[in-house]
């Protein structure tokens, strides 16, 4: 189900040569070797997750493409494990749905961004979700249940200190998408909750 409100970071952050890119939940690492392209071997790009698993997985992957300019690191986004100021852009592709203190790690990424960087990320709810999928953990699983109200999310950007805070895209799931994705039983009968109310955003903010 996730894969229906996964976004782009990298293509609002606007990558430069030289810059150093943190990703948050980076998994295997994908969207830290299309930043390494962006940012060439005079940048770098660091790639953080929770799960061991996942970090074996992107060094195996990066010594597979030859990546000298990426590293990860195992470490949780409420409590990222770099110095203050030390990255130019943070990346993060619909994980920081998935943490239970959204505010940590807004509050963490304001630290580490050096004055002026950004932050983009993507995958968030629009509108008040119905319990049944709040409560259900393969829509949590799916970077849904766990996502915050679109009028929310930025408003806790701001909390944390970022300005400029702008909602670049926004793309509303379909509940034809939900019911493909193969939607338990308990949610399948209560789609017609979901319309006009999940949707795919992407956001960036400056610090």
């Amino acid at each position: 189900m996730g894969g229906n409100f996964s976004g782009n970071p990298i293509a609002i952050a606007g990558l430069r040569p030289g810059e150093v890119v943190l990703d948050l939940g980076s998994g295997g690492g994908i969207d830290c070797f299309l930043a390494a392209r962006q940012v060439g071997l005079q940048g770098r790009v660091i790639g953080l997750d929770m799960t061991p698993e996942m970090i074996e997985l992107a060094h195996q992957n990066a010594e597979k493409i030859g990546a000298t300019n990426v590293e990860f690191r195992y470490g949780e986004m409420e409590d990222i494990p770099l110095p203050d100021e030390s990255v130019d852009v943070i990346i993060s592709n619909c994980v920081i749905n998935l943490s239970p203190d959204k505010d940590a790690v807004f509050a963490e990424a304001y630290r580490v961004l050096k004055p002026g960087g950004r932050l983009a990320v993507s995958g968030v709810t629009y509108g008040p979700l119905p319990e049944a999928i709040r409560s259900n953990p393969e829509a949590w699983a799916g970077c849904v249940a766990g996502a915050l109200d679109e009028t929310v999310y930025p408003d806790k950007m701001r909390q944390a200190g970022f300005t400029q805070v702008e909602v670049t895209a926004r793309h509303f799931a379909g509940v034809e998408q939900w019911a493909e994705s193969g939607a338990p039983p308990e949610l399948a009968q209560r789609l017609d909750e979901l319309k006009g109310k999940v949707a795919s955003i992407q956001i960036i903010a400056r610090k």
